[in-house]
């Protein structure tokens, strides 16, 4: 499967996203996607579900060092001693011994960043997480992280899909060898309605999601966690990695609007930055 190496982990490319899956939903949606042979589990401490997961992570029968499990921490909660508060009840939920990546979920204004990184490098040091990172970071943030105060960043998992342009944070995070992982990579189901991308798929003989899914995961060091709770979903969105896009079909892409955001930035006010 393909994963991408960052700051000693093998992040795997396609991953389960459980964001508004909530206990036996989410369990069985995590147990099915781990027989279909996803390794990559997205979750974080606001889903309310770490706990579901957990419960599906302890019944399958996969090893520990095969699995890649992300929690983050909530912006209310980035307080040196509330990190670990709140990390320590993650992975009690996820009844695991670490994690592999931690984040902070969003910036908060007024955050103390260098504060909190050091909390979380701490955490790695101790071994309890195996990497930390950045979620819905600008351009400006991650500089701060990575040239300021020098953080081990593993990832910025932001919104991403075909509908939104993240060149400029794309180019930035490259120069630093930092993957971007897309969440509400298809737009929020959007995507599977768009006719330029169905069409592409004809050719293929792959839907308009698959298409839209593939376009990210072929781009370099990014990686993508569609939210999928059926097994037929989580299936097409596994087999999407089959897809050969070819040069027509990406420059086909490039050329639809790219102005689209369906997440509200909240907490980051100077997100376009």
């Amino acid at each position: 499967m393909n994963v991408i190496e960052t700051q000693g982990i093998r992040l795997p490319k396609l991953g389960l996203g459980t964001f508004r899956m909530q206990g036996t939903v989410c369990r069985e949606a995590v147990e099915s996607a781990l027989a279909l042979g996803y390794r990559h589990i997205d979750t974080a401490e606001m889903y309310a579900n770490e706990d579901a997961i957990g419960a599906a992570l302890a019944a399958a029968d996969v090893p520990r060092a095969e699995l890649h499990v992300t929690t983050k921490v909530w912006p209310e909660n980035l307080a040196p001693d509330a990190i670990r508060r709140a990390f320590d009840t993650s992975l009690k939920k996820l009844r695991l011994d670490f994690v592999d990546l931690y984040l902070i979920h969003w910036p908060a204004k007024g955050m103390n960043l260098p504060a909190a990184l050091e909390t979380l490098v701490k955490l790695k040091e101790e071994g309890r997480t195996r990497s930390i990172g950045v979620a819905n970071f600008t351009v400006a943030l991650l500089r701060q992280a990575v040239e300021d105060i020098q953080a081990p960043v593993a990832c910025n998992q932001v919104e991403y899909h075909v509908m939104l342009d993240q060149s400029k944070l794309i180019a930035y995070m490259a120069s630093k060898s930092i993957p971007l992982v897309a969440y509400c990579p298809l737009a929020q189901g959007r995507a599977a309605a768009d006719e330029t991308l169905a069409a592409i798929g004809r050719k293929h003989g792959a839907s308009a999601a698959q298409v839209a899914l593939k376009w990210l995961l072929d781009q370099d060091h990014v990686a993508a966690i569609p939210k999928a709770g059926r097994k037929e979903s989580q299936q097409a969105n596994w087999d999407a990695m089959k897809v050969q896009l070819d040069d027509e079909d990406r420059k086909t892409i490039a050329a639809l609007p790219k102005d689209k955001r369906f997440v509200n930035p909240g907490f980051a006010p100077e997100w376009d930055r």
